[in-house]
């Protein structure tokens, strides 16, 4: 039975890229790719942060939240986007829907956090290297990242019922490959300034504000590392920051453009691509930017592969 003509209103129909069939095939076999290698490297990440006594510090205690993240967005959506592309069934329960849509905000939410709370963390480490075991202790980083829990998990129990609430019509197609706000607002019947206005309120307070304090923070690391005598000095100092950074432009280039302009005033392509860059993207390049950029996770991996070795010998 084809559903996609079912206007029932306890499914949605994802349209995705069905308006592109002869990239439908190529689209999977990448995501596929892509997808994989997204887990093992984040969860390398994880592992080896968590196995090395090395990297048993605060930094890497964030690392390994923000790998978890990245986990978490690219499964909260990309097997269901598999799904779709490999057959001719785009449908989504109306709970799987409402479920994508949560996880969607209160990860975004959480990790626009986080990267401020990495921030801080990088503010210490350079600004006050005396202190930071002291300041970063780990009550004081598990209560961070509490934080950040709590004020996404708000901000999409707060956003996601006022979204699913807009009336349809009995439209139930959604113009997008996932339960994303931008491509929901837009399908509602109604004027929905009332909610953009809203959403733009709780994306200043949610994405701005820790944004505002990431380059708050950097313009002292700055400050602090052009003070430093030495060449080496200031180089080691910003290839500490280096990833961070890195990982912060990747992210809130996209986030920013996506959720600043809810509804109708962005074009359904343009997010498509944004949404497909920082759920697939993003989290495949964040491994491969903090493995490659820095010399304590490469030898980390290299002590856990050559003790992986000689436990084999023996």
């Amino acid at each position: 039975m084809d559903r996609t003509n079912d206007s029932s209103p306890n499914h949605f129909i994802l349209l995705g890229f069905s308006d592109c069939p002869h990239l439908e095939r190529i689209l999977f076999v990448v995501l596929l790719i892509a997808y994989l290698l997204t887990l093992v490297g984040n969860i390398t990440i994880i592992v080896v942060s968590r196995l090395d006594p090395h990297l048993h510090t605060p930094m890497y205690f964030f690392l390994t939240h923000l790998s978890f993240l990245d986990l978490s967005f690219t499964t909260s959506s990309i097997p269901q986007l598999l799904y779709n592309l490999h057959g001719h069934d785009k449908t989504i329960s109306y709970v799987g829907c409402a479920f994508q849509l949560f996880l969607f905000l209160c990860l975004g939410g959480v990790e626009c956090l986080l990267l401020a709370v990495m921030a801080y963390d990088r503010f210490i480490a350079v600004c006050r290297p005396l202190h930071y075991m002291t300041v970063m202790r780990p009550g004081l980083c598990r209560g961070f990242v509490s934080v950040a829990w709590g004020c996404g998990m708000a901000n999409s129990l707060a956003m996601s019922p006022v979204t699913l609430g807009l009336p349809r019509c009995g439209h139930f197609k959604v113009d997008h490959f996932l339960c994303e706000m931008p491509a929901l607002i837009r399908m509602a019947c109604t004027n929905t300034m009332a909610v953009e206005g809203i959403v733009f309120v709780l994306a200043v307070g949610i994405v701005l504000s820790p944004l505002v304090f990431i380059l708050v923070s950097y313009g002292y690391i700055v400050r602090a590392v052009l003070q430093i005598p030495s060449v080496s000095g200031r180089q080691k100092a910003f290839n500490t920051c280096g990833s961070h950074l890195t990982v912060v432009s990747l992210f809130y280039g996209n986030i920013i453009y996506m959720y600043m302009q809810p509804g109708h005033s962005s074009s359904q392509d343009q997010g498509k691509f944004l949404t497909f860059f920082y759920s697939i993207v993003t989290p495949l390049l964040n491994p491969l930017i903090y493995t490659l950029r820095n010399k304590e996770v490469k030898g980390a991996l290299r002590r856990l592969l050559m003790g992986s070795r000689e436990v084999g010998k023996e």
